[in-house]
């Protein structure tokens, strides 16, 4: 099933994007967030340096209803709020496709993770529109569920090897003691993990970021 991540843009007035805008240094992370029928509730993870301004911003903003502190640590603030315009939650309640969880908030650019039909992903495009959200298609890929990449048989030797502490640092067993704890020889233990390391990798390398590491991050990013 096809998953699709979207950049969008958001427009002045909602509070995540005007009070994200003010404190672009700060990552606003929606932890859980459910649209009633005029308001949208939600559980925010609030980290800044001034996380205190942060969140005197987010009272005064008059697109929220009530903001509650419900736990602090030093730079980083978990808060339950009512909103009046949930602009993303509308647009995927009149698409059909739900909104992943947690959804990151940098600088006015929500980070929208969906799954789902190719025709609802293409919805929640025209939905994002209609509401005046400018949006880009940052990946799309089909998305694989882990219990088929792997076979039983190399499921069952990765999980056994993964509990022996084969993958430890260090490590607290070795190749012939995981090979003998399955009932296998050493030379089908050592290509089996092999295949299943391999697999697991390239599916992992598959959600990294194409951009190399040592690459200048781009006008927008900034």
């Amino acid at each position: 099933m096809p998953q699709a991540r979207l950049l969008v843009d958001l427009p002045d007035g909602p509070w995540i994007a005007d009070v994200s805008r003010e404190f672009p240094d700060a990552g606003f992370r929606v932890l859980t967030a459910v649209p009633g029928e005029s308001a949208g509730f939600a559980l925010v993870r609030v980290s800044a340096r001034d996380v205190d301004a942060a969140l005197s911003a987010m009272e005064a903003h008059d697109a929220l209803r009530s903001v509650s502190v419900m736990a602090r640590e030093d730079g980083v603030a978990t808060v339950r709020l009512e909103t009046d315009a949930p602009l993303l939650l509308l647009a995927a309640k009149r698409s059909g496709l739900p909104i992943e969880m947690p959804l990151d908030i940098e600088n006015g650019v929500a980070e929208v993770e969906v799954t789902g039909e190719h025709e609802r992903v293409a919805e929640m495009g025209r939905r994002l529109s209609e509401l005046g959200l400018e949006f880009e298609v940052e990946r799309v890929r089909q998305r694989v569920d882990p219990a088929r990449l792997l076979t039983d048989r190399q499921r069952e030797l990765l999980l056994a090897a993964v509990d022996l502490g084969y993958y430890d640092v260090p490590r607290e067993s070795t190749l012939t003691e995981v090979a003998k704890h399955v009932g296998i020889a050493k030379s089908t233990c050592s290509e089996t993990l092999q295949r299943v390391e391999r697999t697991v990798v390239r599916e992992f390398v598959d959600d990294l970021p194409s951009r190399p590491l040592d690459a200048e991050p781009a006008a927008a990013d900034t």
